[in-house]
C-alpha cells in the first residue's frame, strides 16, 4: 500500500467496521436502549482502550497519526480481534506484528474453562504468555480478586501485583512475593525482548511503581515449580496455598495457575464454609 493517505483511511475504516461488530455486553457494558448504531460507541472504544475520544475519532477519520504498539494492543483487545485481524491492524498502522500472539482476544477453549470451574475450592486462572489474565474461576473471584471488575488492558498479574493496593494487602510478605514475581517475569521478558509491547509494558510499570523500577534494575532471575503463599482474606483470615503452574498442552502460550490448600491446613474447610454461605 504505497499511498500513505490510503493506509490511514483503511486503518480508520477497519476500526469502524470492527467497532460495529462488538456488542456492549461482550466487553462488560450495559446494552442500553437508545443506541442509534450497532456495536460500540466511539467514546466506549476510547475509554476501554485507555485513549482520548478526540484522538480515537481522528484515527477513524483516517488522519495521519502515529499509533504505538501499546495502543494497538489495547484496540485489538477492546475490539475482540482474532489473530488475523490483529495482524491486519498492525500492518495498516505500519507496525511490525508481534512474533507471538497470546490468545487473550479470544475466549479460552470451553473445556479449559470447565477445568477451572471444576476446581471449586482452589482459586485458579489462565494467563497468556505475557501474564495477562484471560480466564478464572469463581473461587479466584471470591477469594483473591474479581478480575471482571478490572479493565481488560489492566488485567495483567505483574501490573496488578504492583499497582492494585487492595491486592497488595492480601499478602503477609508482599515485598518478597513481588520480588519473586519480577524474577520469574524476567524469563518472560527474555522470550519477548524483541516485541515492542513488552518494552512499553515494562516502562509503564517503572513509571507507575518505584518498587518495580528498583527491583527490575537488579536483573534477578528465578524459576520455581511450587510456591507456598500465605494470603490474608478480609473475612476468612489467614489462608495457605500451594501455587503450581502448568503449560496448556494444545496452546503452549497459555499458563494455568492453581492455588491448592495444602494438606493438614484448615484452609479448605474455611473456603468450603465461605463459598456455601455465599450461595445461600
Amino acid at each position: 500500500m504505497d499511498n500513505p493517505n490510503q493506509r490511514y483511511k483503511e486503518f480508520g475504516d477497519f476500526l469502524k467496521t470492527r467497532r460495529a461488530k462488538v456488542l456492549p455486553s461482550q466487553v462488560g457494558l450495559p446494552e442500553g436502549t437508545r443506541r442509534k448504531t450497532p456495536g460500540l460507541r466511539r467514546e466506549e472504544v476510547a475509554s476501554l482502550s485507555w485513549i482520548g475520544v478526540t484522538w480515537y475519532t481522528w484515527l477513524e477519520q483516517g488522519r495521519p497519526l502515529q499509533v504505538s504498539v501499546q495502543v494497538l494492543e489495547n484496540l485489538a483487545r477492546t475490539l475482540l480481534l482474532n489473530k488475523q485481524e490483529t495482524i491486519h491492524l498492525y500492518n495498516l498502522a505500519g507496525q511490525a506484528p508481534p512474533t507471538s500472539f497470546p490468545s487473550r482476544n479470544e475466549p479460552v477453549n470451553p473445556m479449559l474453562q470447565h477445568v477451572l470451574d471444576s476446581l471449586e475450592f482452589s482459586p485458579a486462572m489462565i494467563m497468556d504468555a505475557r501474564w495477562n489474565v484471560i480466564a478464572w474461576n469463581t473461587a479466584a473471584s471470591k477469594l483473591s480478586l474479581d478480575y471482571s471488575a478490572i479493565a481488560i488492558h489492566k488485567r495483567n498479574m505483574l501490573r496488578i501485583m504492583f499497582t492494585n493496593e487492595e491486592f497488595k494487602k492480601t499478602f503477609t510478605d508482599w515485598s518478597s512475593i513481588a520480588q519473586g514475581m519480577i524474577a520469574r517475569y524476567r524469563t518472560v521478558y527474555s522470550k519477548f525482548i524483541d516485541d515492542p509491547w513488552i518494552e512499553e509494558f515494562v516502562n509503564e510499570l517503572k513509571s507507575e511503581s518505584k518498587e518495580f523500577e528498583r527491583w527490575w534494575s537488579m536483573h534477578d532471575v528465578k524459576t520455581e515449580d511450587v510456591r507456598l503463599k500465605t494470603i490474608i482474606h478480609p473475612v476468612l483470615g489467614t489462608l495457605y496455598f500451594e501455587e503450581t503452574s502448568y503449560i496448556v498442552a494444545d496452546n503452549t502460550s497459555l499458563i494455568m495457575n492453581i492455588f491448592t490448600p495444602p494438606a493438614g491446613s484448615d484452609t479448605k474447610d474455611k473456603i468450603i464454609r465461605f463459598l456455601l454461605d455465599q450461595t445461600e
